[in-house]
C-alpha cells in the first residue's frame, strides 16, 4: 500500500445551528476556527440542518406553498408560449 496517500484525519465539532447540538467525531474537513473539549483541540464546523434537526428525522411537519410554486410554474410557461 502507499504511504501518504491519505488525507489527515483531524477531531471534528460539526454544530448544529438551529439546536445548538455538538456532535464530535473525526473528519478530514478543517476550518479556520477551532475549539478546546475535554482537553482536545477540535476544528468547529457550523451546519444549518443536521440529523438532530431535519424535518425527516425529527417528523416536525412544514408547510410548503405548493399552490404558489403551481402558479410560478404556469405563469412562466404561459409566457414562453405566448411569444
Amino acid at each position: 500500500m502507499k504511504s501518504d496517500i491519505h488525507p489527515k484525519s483531524n477531531p471534528v465539532c460539526f454544530i448544529d445551528v438551529s439546536t445548538g447540538k455538538k456532535m464530535l467525531t473525526r473528519s478530514t474537513v478543517r476550518s479556520q476556527r477551532k475549539e478546546t473539549i475535554d482537553g482536545q483541540e477540535y476544528f468547529v464546523v457550523l451546519r444549518d440542518v443536521t440529523g438532530d434537526s431535519h424535518p425527516a428525522y425529527t417528523g416536525e411537519k412544514r408547510f410548503v406553498d405548493t399552490a404558489g410554486r403551481v402558479e410560478k410554474f404556469t405563469n412562466k410557461f404561459r409566457r414562453q408560449r405566448s411569444r
